[in-house]
This record gives structure tokens, sequence and C-alpha cells, in this order.
């Protein structure tokens, strides 16, 4: 996850660089119910509305948490399918906020209504998540279901209005990314605090619609302007909170905007971008699903690490025998392609190893959705390495390079 807002506030106002600080434990995004009520394009977890049997039970659900408290987990993120589904999902979401995680609800928000929202705003979620795929029919269509856009932006409204953070959540494709702006400008008049711009990973539904993902030069010309529209909320107080996710290229990108635009600030983002260390699946962010199966992160749901039912979280979380996990932990990591060999490396990590796999059958193959030119990785197009002068005051170590 990359958090857009702090690195703009960085332009004017500088911080130190301070000690790299791990969290305790993993944010965990936990599905506790995969029944749905739409049937979303790029759905990771293939959900439908169908009952999905050896779903966690109450009991079960609990033991988890402890052990997850008990291992330092700050974050549990509540998902599905569609969360609100799950007959237990307030019971749930009160004792994990009596156990002090910090909570969020990540929804469609299409079952946010009155009759619930008295519930949601008492349980004091400290984040509520609801997605949107464009405006009006252009989200229908993605959600397969007609009316879906005003059930969910009522939804959004009625957790406004209770004062419950909320934000718009919005996976770019070639297919709705010219709705952003319309999005961000729906987000202003709905006062709507915070925005989440997912690039497509090729899972569940996301794989067999990846012929959709936006093309390099609409991600490049999308991050220039939600950098643009970031930085000016921030110079104008505007508490506006913008954060990308699946593409880890978007801090470096970030270093060739600052290029651009403040080439004074760019030294000491570029120490920020690098402390901040891109990719962290299978470190610093996992995943439980419905069954109870821990996976790096919510984009494996084909790799299972582990059961919850027969094993602790802890005791899979730190299991480096296996070999996705032992890859995903080794700093740096060792990757192959124009990841393995660009000069930024330290900055994103290699980027999102479950897309290099759908495409090449191999997770430490270079991520295909990379936006950058080879130029500006210093790459040659081979995957040598160009004999450059960076603009940056330092090159990585390239011994995470596969020969």
């Amino acid at each position: 996850m990359f958090r857009v807002t702090q690195f703009m506030k960085e332009i004017d106002s500088p911080t130190p660089l301070g000690p790299r600080r791990a969290p305790p434990g993993p944010v965990v995004i936990w599905n506790l119910i995969r029944r749905c009520n739409l049937k979303c394009k790029h759905c990771y977890s293939i959900s439908s509305d169908v009952d999905f049997p050896g779903e966690l039970s109450t009991s079960e659900v609990f033991a988890v948490m402890d052990d997850l408290k008990a291992f330092g987990v700050p974050v549990l993120i509540l998902s599905g399918g569609e969360p609100l589904l799950r007959p237990d999902i307030f019971e749930i979401s009160r004792r994990a906020k009596d156990m002090g995680f910090y909570v969020g609800l990540s929804s469609n928000g299409a079952l946010i209504d009155k009759q619930n929202i008295s519930k949601i705003a008492g349980i004091g979620y400290d984040y509520v998540g609801v997605s949107l795929d464009g405006i009006g029919a252009t989200h229908d269509a993605f959600r397969g279901k007609e009316g879906a856009f005003d059930a969910a932006l009522n939804g959004v409204r009625l957790c406004r209005d209770e004062g419950i953070k909320v934000g718009l959540r919005f996976t770019m494709t070639m297919d709705n990314h010219v709705q952003l702006e319309e999005l961000l400008d729906l987000a202003d008049a709905e006062d709507v605090n915070k925005f989440y711009l997912s690039h497509l990973v090729y899972a569940g539904r996301g794989n067999k619609n990846r012929g959709d993902d936006a093309r390099r030069d609409t991600t490049r010309a999308t991050m220039d302007m939600i950098f643009e529209r970031c930085l000016d909320y921030v110079r104008r107080g505007v508490e506006k909170e913008f954060v990308t996710g699946n593409n880890d290229a978007d801090g470096v990108y970030l270093l060739y905007w600052l290029q651009r635009r403040f080439p004074e600030r760019v030294e000491h983002i570029d120490a920020k971008l690098a402390q901040w260390g891109g990719n962290s699946s299978g470190v610093n962010v996992a995943n439980i699903d419905n069954l109870g199966n821990v996976h790096p992160d919510t984009m494996w749901w084909h790799y299972s690490l582990g059961s919850v039912k027969e094993r602790a979280f802890s005791d899979i979380w730190t299991d480096i025998s296996d070999p996705i996990m032992a890859g995903l932990k080794r700093r740096p990591r060792k990757i192959s392609g124009r990841c393995g060999a660009c000069r930024h490396f330290d900055i994103c990590g290699g980027n999102t190893r479950v897309r290099a796999l759908q495409l090449t059958g191999d997770p430490w193959a270079e991520d295909p959705a990379c936006y950058l030119s080879d130029e500006e990785i210093g790459v040659t197009g081979d995957g040598g390495r160009l004999e450059v002068t960076p603009f940056r005051g330092r090159v990585h170590d390239p011994a995470h390079i596969v020969a």
C-alpha cells in the first residue's frame, strides 16, 4: 500500500528520516465469508450469492483472534464476499474492538441501510471502505447488478452522516479509468475523506479479465493526476487521504514526477521511499480466507500456507519452510528480469509477485505490470543493466539479481 498523501506532505514540510520501524505483526485482511450479493468482474475470491460450506464458526474466529492479538497483529480488515451477510459480523467486530485491534470493514456498500446503520455506527469501526467502479451504470455493469451504485452511495452517505470514517475504493481498468476524475469529484461532493486506487491484479475473476488492465500510458497519466490532486488538497489544508495499492511501481514513478515538478525534493523523498520498501506481501500483509486458509495476501487465494483450523496463524506466518514464504520474507528478494536489474528495486521490492506468477508461472519473474520504461529503471531490453548515471544519489546493491 502506497500512502500518497504522506509523501505529498513531505514536499512542503519535510521530516527527518528517522529509524525504520517494523510493525509488531502483519495487517490481517480476513475474508470471513465468501457469499456476496454482487458478482464483480475483478473479484479475487470468485464469490457469488450462495453459501460456501466449511467456513469458520464464531468460536473458531474468536480463537484465531486470540492468537492474532498475542502475535502482535495491530489491524484487522473484515472482508468477504460481503461481510455484512455474515450473521455474527457485529459480534465478531465488537469483540475485535474490545481486544484493541484497529478494525476496518470492507464492504460493497449495497447492504448498508437504515436498518443496520445504527449497529454499524455502534461498533466504532475505525474505517469503512466501500468499492465503487464508476458512476451509475458503469458501476452496475462491473458489479453485475442494476441499482448497485445507488445502493452503495446510499451506504456511503449513511456512514458519513453517522460520523464513521468512510472511504471509496476504485479498481482501475481500461473499461472504467475515464470515470476516475468523476469519482474523485463525487468524493468531494459527498465529503468522503479517503480514496483508495487499486491497480488490477490478475487473481480470481481479475485474472480472467486481465486483458482490461489499464495500459501503461493510461496508468502514468492517472498517477500524474492523483499526485497533482493530492498535493492541491495538502496545500489547501483539506483532509483527504489518497492511497494506491497493488502496483508498487507507483513509488518509483513518484520520483520521476518529482524530478519534473520539485527536483529539490527528489533526494529527500527517495530516502523516504527506500525506507518504505514497497511490496510487503507475506511480511507486513496477511490474508485469512473464509475457510481459515492463510495466504501471503488477498490475491494469493490459489496458494495456501496452511489452515488456522490445524495450526496457529502465528506458527504458519513464521514458517519459512514454505518456498513462497521463504522467498517473500527474504531481504532483498531474489527477482529476475527487469525487476531484478532495476536500479529502484529498494523502493518497490519487486512489485506484485502473484501477477508475475499468473503470467509466467514463476513467482520470482518480473512483474508484467510495471509501467516504467527500461531507461527509467536502468535496464536494457534483454534485462541487463544500462550504463547510466541515475539522478538518485545512490544505486541499490544488486545482490538480489537472479542470474
